[in-house]
């Protein structure tokens, strides 16, 4: 079987590119088409699959301003040419779901999310954005929604990662998706037998919406020790708002294995951030640690309140501390066991993902192909 698998763009290597990987261990030789592909920064992941880029590679420093090139992604997307393929899969956030497929090529299309920018979140991308970008969101995004809705018509099978997610592409598409959870490395992530140490950890790409911001406001309104593991456009901000703070830690970007020792040493992970499924929480979770999470997205899936976590109800610093204060007093019952938390996250496993993806794409090539043959 030629298989292709699309992604929106291969520019930094991260969790999206870490789902290409576990689509390598089901569909090892196939292609790879992405709309800009940054070698450097991806560095040897991918070395054995065929990669093809679209036309926008061939712009200046594509690679670092692909985000400026939204409006013509729908265009460049659609020129990719699967003739001869025998199955394409999409692993989508903004654009790759958008690609156009022979009648006789089964198209699972795997969602992350509808592009956030275009929908649910184009008021606040606004809000942030200069008078310039502001202009031209405001002239060609009426264009990206209509494209967006149409191609989204084409694809056989949606798939969602959660159904928070699941509940958007209703709404903005008016298609079913299956649902079929991101899996969690339990290979990179798994408990320890040390004790937990007296600190917290916030761990994300440093970017606006992961809301960093609450996790150290609210650990320096209660004195409490908190690690901030990341990097990205948010970092001097955040150490600017922590002012030199003796309680607050900035790692930058880890390795795999020292991100673990953080998580399986902290107390609980701080994760503020609205998201479509919330991968970090379940690695948190993998390796036995609780979570103090915004109750709202992907992470009310994946964290179970008052046993392998809790919730706070709003993205305020006062809400955060009300947590905080709420998960150490249910610390001191014992109420949260590591091997239960850790038992949960296993229930999000990899070999679960591949035996229902690879279920979901059999039902799809088995009905595209009954139709091709009334």
């Amino acid at each position: 079987m030629k298989v292709a698998i699309v992604h929106d763009w291969l520019t930094s290597y991260g969790g999206a590119e870490t789902f290409v990987e576990l689509l390598l261990r089901i569909y090892p030789d196939a292609d790879i088409f992405t709309l800009v592909y940054d070698k450097k920064r991806i560095g040897n992941h991918f070395r054995n699959n065929k990669i093809y880029t679209s036309p926008l590679q061939k712009i200046p420093f594509a690679p670092r301003i692909y985000t400026k090139l939204l409006t013509f992604m729908p265009k460049a997307v659609e020129s990719f040419d699967f003739t001869g393929y025998d199955l394409v899969i999409c692993s989508s956030s903004c654009c790759a779901k958008g690609v156009i497929t022979p009648p006789s090529v089964p198209q699972i299309a795997y969602i992350h999310t509808p592009m956030r920018y275009a929908w649910d979140l184009f008021f606040e991308y606004q809000k942030r954005s200069n008078a310039l970008v502001r202009h031209f969101m405001n002239k060609w995004m009426g264009g990206i929604r209509q494209w967006d809705y149409i191609s989204s018509q084409r694809i056989d099978t949606l798939v969602a990662n959660s159904n928070y997610i699941a509940r958007r592409i209703k709404k903005y598409w008016n298609r079913d998706a299956q649902v079929i959870y991101s899996p969690v490395n339990t290979r990179r992530f798994f408990p320890a037998d040390f004790r937990y140490e007296d600190f917290y950890v916030a761990f994300s790409r440093l970017v606006p919406y992961k809301r960093m911001d609450l996790a150290v406001q609210a650990c320096m309104s209660l004195g409490r020790k908190l690690v901030v593991i990341g990097s990205g456009p948010e970092n001097k901000n955040l150490k600017k708002l922590a002012g030199g703070c003796s309680t607050i830690t900035f790692t930058g970007r880890v390795s795999d294995e020292v991100l673990r020792v953080y998580l399986q040493k902290c107390r609980a992970l701080i994760f503020c951030a609205e998201e479509d499924f919330g991968l970090v929480p379940l690695e948190a979770q993998a390796c036995g640690r609780p979570v103090i999470a915004f109750g709202k997205g992907g992470a009310c899936e994946t964290v179970k309140a008052g046993k392998t976590g809790v919730f706070f109800k709003e993205q305020t610093v006062d809400s955060v501390v009300q947590a905080v204060r709420e998960f150490e007093k249910l610390e001191e019952s014992d109420a949260f066991d590591g091997r239960i938390i850790a038992a949960h996250a296993v229930s999000f496993s990899e070999e679960r993902f591949i035996t229902e993806f690879k279920s979901a794409v059999s039902s799809t090539v088995e009905r595209v192909t009954a139709n091709l043959n009334l």
